[in-house]
């Protein structure tokens, strides 16, 4: 009689043991990690993008604005009663004044005196009504419409002769009557600020 022997084989058991789920569980948190970063870059980057895009379009507009009104100018005998001292045009170092069109957002234009000047670390428009009479009335408060903020200081530039017998030359100030052949403009912003404004140059016998 045979006696048969069954062996038994001790196989692994089914499952996972507690040092490979501590494996996973640290693999899956470096995943976590590396992507919740990705994510905050992207973000991050694209906040940043945008901000920069804005910052490009505002001034982009401030240029398109200033070129607008400096092309616009009026002409000294078609100004008028002028409110700015020494004529329908005076220029400084950091401002310029004069009479001229601005644009109503209704597809016309109004004549008003127009000041082009630094107040508190921004670009601003100032603007009231061009009187062509005179009056006794208070003049009234100017509007102020900040072009762009961040400003250190401006510097305005206008070429021209200063009388007929002088050459035309680049001049800090201009008060000598008349308008000049050219007008430059050029914005310097705070350290540290990234923007750049091209110089910008007109004319405003166009």
């Amino acid at each position: 009689m045979r006696i048969s022997v069954k062996r038994v084989r001790f196989g692994r058991p089914a499952g996972f043991t507690l040092l490979e789920m501590l494996v996973v569980l640290v693999v899956l948190g470096f995943l976590m990690i590396g992507l919740t970063q990705g994510v905050r870059a992207g973000f991050s980057l694209w906040g940043a993008q945008t901000r920069r895009i804005g910052e490009t379009a505002e001034l982009d507009a401030a240029a398109r604005i200033v070129r607008a009104l400096l092309t616009n100018i009026a002409p000294p005998s078609l100004a008028g009663i002028t409110t700015t001292a020494g004529g329908a045009f005076k220029g400084t170092p950091d401002s310029v004044s004069f009479v001229g069109d601005l644009p109503t957002g209704l597809g016309t234009t109004q004549r008003a005196d127009i000041t082009l000047q630094l107040q508190q670390g921004s670009f601003v428009l100032s603007w009231t009504p061009h009187r062509h009479e005179l009056s006794s009335a208070p003049a009234p408060e100017p509007a102020h419409v900040e072009l762009t903020g961040g400003v250190d200081r401006i510097e305005f530039a206008y070429w021209g002769a200063a009388s007929p017998d002088q050459t035309g030359s680049w001049q800090i100030q201009w008060d000598a009557g008349g308008i000049p052949d050219l007008v430059r403009l050029r914005l310097f912003f705070a350290k540290g600020d990234r923007r750049r404004f091209p110089d910008l140059i007109t004319s405003p016998r166009l």
